[in-house]
């Protein structure tokens, strides 16, 4: 299996200077994630897709010898949907930005996945987010609740020729180390301190 973090996003819903994913939360916020899968032990390799809209961040993962694959930095999507393409894999795919990610939870959701699903995709629902004031917009009604993409999903890219035709699959996890994700400067200041429950 291969870990992808997605990595070349623009932030504009940040507001900074800087690019969001070398904000510190002790570290860097994408070294948390970087971390966690290297210490989950799960991955032959972990890969991070950068664009032109994160060169610091590129140049960052470089120095610590991260596998770098550039994007066009087009969009979420269409970004993703080229590198799958590229890759023949099991791929456990990640965003960049969420700091609590740890080898722990990491094994749980690999644990959980069916090796049968083409694309599988990991939710929180809105009302245990709502305790941790993490909510996204985007939300799918499952197993009667209403939920919230984490990011986080595990496909096999051999069986997919394009992101229009995929029946997704879904596990509700509630956790809050899968929910917490920086998409504001309001996250990011929520963050600290933050302690699990």
């Amino acid at each position: 299996m291969i870990a992808l973090i997605m990595a070349g996003g623009k932030g504009t819903r940040m507001n900074i200077k800087g690019e969001k994913l070398l904000l510190k939360y002790t570290k860097p916020l994408i070294f948390h994630v970087v971390e966690a899968l290297q210490q989950s032990n799960c991955f032959s390799k972990i890969i991070a897709a950068t664009s032109f809209h994160s060169k610091q961040t590129r140049m960052s993962l470089r120095r610590s010898n991260i596998e770098i694959l550039d994007t066009a930095g087009q969009g979420y999507v269409l970004d993703l949907n080229e590198i799958l393409k590229s890759l023949e894999d099991y791929i456990f795919i990640s965003s960049g930005d969420m700091p609590l990610l740890d080898k722990q939870i990491v094994k749980k959701m690999i644990s959980l996945y069916n090796v049968a699903n083409v694309w599988t995709s990991y939710l929180v629902t809105k009302n245990f987010c709502a305790k941790f004031q993490t909510q996204n917009s985007e939300t799918i009604i499952f197993k009667k609740q209403e939920c919230i993409f984490t990011g986080l999903s595990i496909v096999n890219s051999k069986k997919i020729k394009d992101l229009n035709h995929i029946t997704e699959k879904y596990i509700i996890l509630n956790d809050q180390r899968i929910s917490t994700n920086i998409n504001t400067f309001e996250n990011y200041q929520s963050l600290l301190p933050t302690t699990l429950p």
